[in-house]
C-alpha cells in the first residue's frame, strides 16, 4: 500500500506543475520524468539492501531510456517531479526534500574525489530552471528557486531567488507560499543592480561636491580685498 500511494502522490506531482498533462495514461506512458523516479525507486531500494551492481544496473537502463541520471545512493523526498528531464544528473551524495520540482538539463553535481558528501541538498519546495547547476556540497533553502543557467555554488537561505553564473541571490526571505512561477524576463540583474548602485553614489558625491564648492565661493567673497600702499606695494587685510 505504501508502494502504491507513493506512486499516486507522483502521478500527483505532475498534474501539480505540468499544466500540459491531461490524463493519468497520458503521464504513465509518456512522462520520462515519471519513469526515472520510479526507477530510481527501484534502484535505491536495491543499494540500500546492498544489492549496489544491481542498482547501478537500474539506474543505468533508466539513464538509457529516458535521458536522466540519478544515482541510486541519492535521498528523493515525496512528489519530486522533473519536467521533461532530457540531460538531467543527479549525484550519488544529492539529498532532495519534498516537493521539489526542475527541468531539463539541471546538473545537482560534486567537486570532490573523495567519499564524502560531495554534491547539494534541495530542502523542501525548491525549484530548480532548465540548464541551472548546483555544484559542490551547498545547501539551498527550503522555498527557494534557481533561475535558468545559474550555476550556484554557494549555499542559499531559504525563500531565494539566485541567478546568474556564478549564482547571485536577488530576492531573500521571499513571500512564503507554494511554487510561484519564476519569470525570466523580469528577473533582476545583480551586475545592473550594483552598477546602479555606483552610479547613484557617484551623483551623491557630485552633489556634495557642488554644495562644498558653492560654500568656498560664498568665503571668497566674504574676505577684505587687500589695501594698496602708496609705493604700490600690496597691503594684506
Amino acid at each position: 500500500m505504501a508502494v502504491l500511494s507513493t506512486m499516486r502522490e507522483d502521478i500527483d506531482a505532475v498534474f501539480q506543475h505540468d499544466p500540459a498533462a491531461r490524463s493519468t495514461l497520458e503521464v504513465l506512458l509518456a512522462y520520462p520524468g515519471l519513469h526515472a523516479i520510479w526507477f530510481y525507486r527501484i534502484a535505491h531500494w536495491l543499494w540500500q539492501h546492498d544489492l549496489k551492481l544491481l542498482g547501478r544496473l537500474v539506474s543505468h537502463f533508466a539513464r538509457w531510456t529516458t535521458g536522466i541520471e540519478i544515482h541510486p545512493g541519492a535521498k528523493i523526498g515525496r512528489r519530486f517531479f522533473i519536467d521533461h528531464g532530457m540531460g538531467v544528473v543527479i549525484g550519488e551524495t544529492t539529498e532532495i526534500g519534498d516537493d521539489v520540482l526542475i527541468y531539463q538539463g539541471v546538473t545537482l553535481g560534486g567537486t570532490s574525489f573523495k567519499k564524502e558528501k560531495r554534491h547539494p541538498t534541495l530542502e523542501d519546495h525548491v525549484m530548480v530552471s532548465a540548464g541551472a547547476a548546483v555544484i559542490g556540497p551547498v545547501t539551498i533553502g527550503r522555498g527557494s528557486r534557481i533561475g535558468a543557467g545559474a550555476v550556484v555554488v554557494l549555499p542559499a537561505p531559504p525563500y531565494s531567488t539566485i541567478v546568474g553564473i556564478p549564482g547571485k541571490i536577488v530576492e531573500g526571505e521571499r513571500a512564503r507560499g507554494d511554487f510561484a512561477d519564476l519569470d525570466h524576463a523580469r528577473l533582476p540583474d545583480p551586475v545592473a543592480r550594483a552598477m546602479g548602485n555606483l552610479v547613484d553614489k557617484i551623483n551623491q558625491l557630485n552633489v556634495r561636491l557642488e554644495e562644498m564648492e558653492e560654500r568656498q565661493d560664498c568665503l571668497e567673497d566674504k574676505l577684505p580685498v587687500a589695501a594698496p600702499l602708496p609705493n604700490g606695494a600690496v597691503k594684506e587685510p
